[in-house]
């Protein structure tokens, strides 16, 4: 029997995708559930597994766009299994390969006398790139004849700076992914009023708390108590105090939601990645933790689905991870706004008048300023600071074990 294997639909609104490798080969036998593709939509890269066991055949190369519900190729279900290498046949005779005979030794010798120092042609165009004076050349072809070796291995002329080392260049289709990402990034730049508001953040606090609690909280919940769960928890009190930032264009209408689907930004072997936080309003901090967690696993083994990455209302990236110390993160639309993290450094600071190296971030907050006023927008970054600096109030209601289930 042969079946023929169709694109599922990875999702709402996708209608095509494109097979970004195949993991088989054609004539390969193949077994039930075993991945044989990877396919790239306009949101994420899925793989594709064999419905049943048999022998493959492809129907669309490498780089190719289909449809939903395209044939991408099929399997023949009545083949068996092979038993090994032993079942190939060994009665074939082995066809040995014409080799065709190069230009070179097609044409005849030709008896030709060189003026000494004259550069074949492909010596020239190198002398040419390079500017070398072929006076300051020794050629060591037939009759002094300047060979391609001679000039490589030439002194480029004065003033001339050497070049050397490789000078290659690949070129290579950009995923699917990786061309709606770019399309939308531009598409944000072109059709919104992004603006981008800065702050600084003392983080000793969190510090202070991670410090005296972490084991602890490690040793309860199986996860880390990272600076994760404390932004997310300082974006939630932040949105709900300026509910414009929580809002999005459509058309002429305003939509503003009462829940807080947190978008996170991380990054995996496809690219970056924005997996949602659903209802992060109703999370502890070992409910966040361990949310982060999951779905970073998953984007970095390649398990995150369409709807785990749909449907956020606000953004957090943290580019300090990686070493970034201040950047004006890009919106995520059809959100209105994203707040990017940095690095934290010790900085000289005035506290009550004197001076203090503290450990302080640099925190960002791009939004679309059609929807979101100024006021809003440096009012919500102050709240996410008063939060940070003040957890054990603002986060916490003061009952530091409660509110870590410890």
């Amino acid at each position: 029997m042969i079946l023929e294997m169709k694109v599922p639909s990875p999702g709402e609104s996708i209608s095509e995708v494109e097979i970004a490798t195949w993991l088989v080969q054609d004539g390969d036998y193949v077994e039930k559930d075993q991945a044989i593709a990877e396919v790239d939509s306009d949101k994420a890269t899925l793989e594709l597994p064999a419905e049943e066991s048999g022998t493959i055949t492809l129907k669309a190369e490498e780089g190719d766009v289909v449809e939903v519900g395209q044939v991408v190729c099929l399997i023949d279900t009545s083949a068996s299994k092979p038993s090994g290498e032993s079942e190939k046949t060994e009665s074939s005779p082995k066809v040995e390969e014409k080799k065709e005979p190069t230009i070179q030794e097609n044409k005849e010798e030709v008896k030709t006398t060189y003026a000494s120092n004259t550069p074949s042609p492909a010596a020239r165009k190198i002398i040419e790139e390079k500017n070398i004076d072929t006076a300051t050349i020794k050629g060591t072809g037939k009759d002094g004849r300047i060979t391609k070796d001679d000039v490589i291995n030439a002194k480029p002329a004065m003033g001339t700076p050497a070049v050397s080392g490789s000078r290659n260049s690949t070129t290579k289709k950009l995923s699917s992914l990786r061309r709606k990402i770019a399309q939308r990034l531009v598409s944000v730049k072109n059709e919104t009023a992004m603006l981008t508001t800065f702050n600084e953040v003392d983080m000793s606090e969190i510090f202070k708390l991670r410090s005296e609690y972490k084991d602890e909280f490690k040793s309860k919940h199986g996860v880390g108590l990272g600076f994760m769960s404390f932004f997310t928890k300082a974006v939630v009190r932040a949105l709900q105090m300026y509910p414009d930032v929580n809002s999005m264009i459509d058309g002429e209408n305003k939509i503003t939601n009462d829940f807080y689907d947190i978008s996170v930004a991380v990054s995996g072997p496809k690219g970056l990645m924005v997996p949602v936080v659903r209802n992060a309003e109703n999370l502890t901090f070992r409910g966040v933790e361990q949310s982060i967690k999951d779905l970073a696993i998953k984007v970095r083994d390649g398990k995150i689905t369409i709807d785990e990455m749909t449907g956020g209302t606000f953004t957090i990236t943290n580019g300090g991870v990686f070493g970034s110390m201040l950047s004006t993160p890009i919106i995520n639309p059809p959100q209105s706004a994203i707040l990017g993290m940095h690095n934290i450094v010790e900085r000289p600071v005035a506290v009550n008048g004197k001076v203090e190296i503290r450990p302080i971030m640099y925190v960002a907050l791009s939004y679309d300023h059609r929807i979101i006023d100024g006021r809003e927008s440096v009012g919500f970054l102050v709240a996410i600071k008063e939060a940070i600096e003040n957890p054990r109030e603002h986060l916490m209601n003061g009952e530091i074990k409660r509110a870590l289930e410890l």
